[in-house]
């Protein structure tokens, strides 16, 4: 799997599985029916962020996200997010984009990364992350609406490094 910048030229080909993804609504607070040009800045990070992809025999499986959390005094610490075609889940895409965005902050010089909220019953994710040593310092009860679990908490994770 080759993992690499993302290109305006790739973003028609994430898209279908960006909107798939969001329109489920079981894991992204984004807003649903988004077009591709509405999508595009939700998804495709300007500097000093930077979107990526996975590509394995030339198909675009898989996509992620990062820069910093915050501006000024927050720009030591990154945040990224993913996204997996749902055809491609279970393959270790996911794994392969969260080891490339840890390595990717740390060479920039990051002092850590936060995601900012993983759903809490999005058990895959949360289990990655945690394998990658990230640890939950914080959910935020109810603040997702869940489609099948109704309110469900927001995990702040956290990796230092």
């Amino acid at each position: 799997m080759e993992i690499r910048t993302a290109g305006d030229e790739d973003w028609p080909k994430i898209y279908p599985f960006y909107a798939a993804i969001i329109d489920e609504g079981r894991t992204y607070a984004f807003p649903e029916g988004q077009t591709l040009e509405e999508a595009r800045p939700w998804w495709m990070e300007s500097p000093p962020g930077r979107t990526v992809v996975a590509v394995e025999d030339g198909v675009i499986v898989g996509s992620a996200k990062m820069g910093p959390n915050r501006p000024g005094r927050g720009s030591h610490v990154a945040t990224a997010s993913f996204l997996v075609d749902p055809a491609r889940q279970g393959r270790g895409v996911g794994r392969a984009l969260g080891r490339h965005v840890v390595d990717w902050a740390r060479a920039e010089g990051y002092r850590g990364i936060q995601f900012n909220a993983v759903v809490e019953v999005n058990a895959p994710a949360v289990h990655l992350w945690k394998s990658l040593g990230f640890e939950v310092v914080g959910t935020v009860p109810e603040a997702f609406d869940h489609p099948e679990h109704g309110l469900v908490g927001l995990h702040v994770m956290y990796l230092r490094f």
